[in-house]
C-alpha cells in the first residue's frame, strides 16, 4: 500500500513536470519566432547602413543629381506662368506639390512676365536618406523668396514645399 502511494505520487509529480515542460515549449517557440523576426529586421537595417557607409560616392552622386533637379524645378516654376505648372512641372513634382504651389505659394509671389528669377542659393539640410531637405532662395531685381523643399530620391520628385519668410533683402554677395 505504501509503495503504491509512492508510485502514484511519483506519477503525479512526473505528470506535473511534463505539463510544465509542454507549456514552456510553446512559450519558447514564440520567443524563437520573435527572435528570428528581430534578427531578420536587424540584418536588413545593418545591410542598409552598410550600403550607405560603403558607398558614400554613390550617395554624393545621388545628392548632386537631386540638387540639380531641385534647382531646375525652382527655375522652371519661378520663370513660368502659374497656369502652365501642371504641364511643365509634371514629372518633376508630385501632384500634391504642384497643387500646393499653384494654389498657395505662387499667387502670393509676383512672378511677372518681365522679371527674371535666379536661384542664388540651394542648400541641403541632410545629405543622407531618401528624403532630402533643401533651402532654396529665388531672387529677382524686385524681390527674394525662400522655400523649404523636400525631394524624394526614391520617387525622383519634389514631394513637399513650404514658403519661408525672408527678413530684409537677400544678398548672396555679402
Amino acid at each position: 500500500m505504501k509503495n503504491s502511494r509512492l508510485m502514484i505520487l511519483a506519477i503525479l509529480l512526473l505528470a506535473g513536470i511534463l505539463i510544465t515542460q509542454l507549456n514552456q515549449i510553446r512559450n519558447l517557440d514564440k520567443q524563437l519566432r520573435q527572435a528570428k523576426a528581430d534578427l531578420k529586421q536587424t540584418k536588413l537595417s545593418h545591410k542598409k547602413s552598410e550600403t550607405i557607409v560603403s558607398s558614400p560616392q554613390s550617395q554624393q552622386d545621388n545628392v548632386s543629381g537631386s540638387t540639380k533637379i531641385v534647382t531646375s524645378f525652382v527655375k522652371t516654376f519661378s520663370n513660368q506662368p502659374t497656369s502652365s505648372y501642371p504641364e511643365i512641372l509634371k514629372g518633376m513634382a508630385s501632384q500634391k506639390g504642384i497643387n500646393e504651389l499653384t494654389q498657395t505659394f505662387a499667387p502670393s509671389v509676383t512672378f511677372s512676365d518681365k522679371a527674371h528669377y535666379d536661384v542664388p542659393l540651394v542648400a541641403i539640410k541632410n545629405g543622407w536618406g531618401s528624403d532630402l531637405n533643401y533651402l532654396v532662395v529665388v531672387k529677382s531685381d524686385v524681390q527674394s523668396v525662400a522655400y523649404a523643399i523636400t525631394y524624394d530620391t526614391d520617387e525622383k520628385k519634389v514631394t513637399n514645399m513650404s514658403r519661408l519668410t525672408l527678413k530684409g533683402a537677400f544678398d548672396n554677395e555679402k
